[in-house]
């Protein structure tokens, strides 16, 4: 991938975040995962079966999955981003969950 095709967190990719998109990416194939810091992995799932959906029953179609995974990775999960298309943009609370996600703040840990 080019430097400029490159994702801001591509850097921040770990066995544990492959692990993440490996499992999720056969049911939600816009799904991504970076680890935000030694203590916190990010993951972003986009799709349109969320369209109409509250937050919570756009979690509990992807939660499922996430339990499938080892206890520590489940546990250190801790921003969970479930985005219809477009919604990347709007509403302004979706847009700047997905704006810390796309251009990760500095962690302190």
């Amino acid at each position: 991938m080019s430097q400029a095709t490159a994702k801001p967190w591509a850097s921040l990719k770990t066995e544990q975040t492959d692990e993440v998109e490996a499992l999720l990416r056969k049911e939600f194939p816009g799904t991504d995962a970076y680890r935000y810091n030694s203590a916190s992995i990010r993951v972003r799932v986009i799709d349109k079966r969320f369209e109409g959906k509250s937050d919570q029953e756009r979690d509990s179609m992807v939660e499922p999955f996430l339990e499938r995974l080892p206890i520590e990775i489940q546990a250190d999960i801790m921003n969970l981003l479930t985005l219809a298309p477009g919604e990347e943009k709007a509403p302004l609370r979706k847009s700047l969950a997905n704006l810390e996600f796309e251009e990760p703040s500095p962690t302190s840990l």
